[in-house]
């Protein structure tokens, strides 16, 4: 959805949806893994493009907040999983501040999930088996790309990719020593669900001390 260049503030006052849906305590699941499961097999059955996109916020040792879009590998009990490359922004981030947020946002359901916990790297092996799987071009341009630097051009970074695709040939593509994943395990999950008059049901989750609340939030 676009807004055309002559469109003016007062126009943008003017831009909302209404919107419908119900969540209440008597329908949530009974801990937060099984509720997203529930809401995520909706969002794909939905066919919502890329319905594991989600946006990823950090902040570095000084606070500075930053925030990009990024895909969900895994979910399970432990938490959230996605991957990257450790010497990017975020990897930066985390290193130095290992919380994070993520927002599922599903706005085609009207809904959303948020996310908030403690951030740790996943094991070599788990990194491993995952990177096995992905298309060839992509684990070429995971040693292409020195993620979140400046760099001369786009031809710059095509060159790095062909002397990637030389160093291989045809053989398998190992993972990059500075490419894994990173878990976000969570101690709250928000689930978020629109309504009418703006008085949206907002469920929440939290973990502390491994046992599980559930909240409800005054929209």
């Amino acid at each position: 959805m676009g807004v055309s260049p002559s469109t003016s503030p007062q126009d943008l006052s003017r831009m909302r949806t209404e919107y419908e849906g119900e969540f209440g305590e008597d329908s949530i699941a009974g801990n937060w893994l099984d509720q997203f499961a529930t809401w995520f097999a909706d969002a794909v059955a939905a066919g919502m493009p890329e319905p594991n996109a989600m946006l990823l916020a950090t902040a570095d040792a000084d606070g500075r907040p930053s925030a990009r879009t990024v895909l969900l590998k895994s979910y399970d009990e432990l938490g959230f999983t996605f991957f990257t490359n450790y010497g990017s922004r975020k990897g930066h981030d985390l290193a130095a501040n290992p919380r994070a947020t993520l927002v599922f946002p599903w706005y085609h359901l009207h809904r959303q999930v948020i996310v908030s916990g403690v951030v740790t790297k996943v094991s070599r092996e788990e990194t491993e088996e995952y990177f096995a799987v992905r298309p060839r071009g992509a684990q070429l341009g995971a040693w292409a790309s020195p993620q979140s630097t400046v760099i001369g051009s786009r031809a710059d970074l095509e060159g790095w990719w062909a002397d990637a695709e030389r160093r291989f040939g045809d053989g398998p593509v190992e993972a990059p020593p500075h490419w894994g994943g990173f878990r976000v395990a969570p101690d709250e999950v928000e689930f978020w669900q629109g309504r009418a008059s703006r008085l949206h049901d907002r469920l929440r989750f939290t973990t502390t001390g491994g046992t599980g609340k559930l909240e409800r939030l005054a929209p």
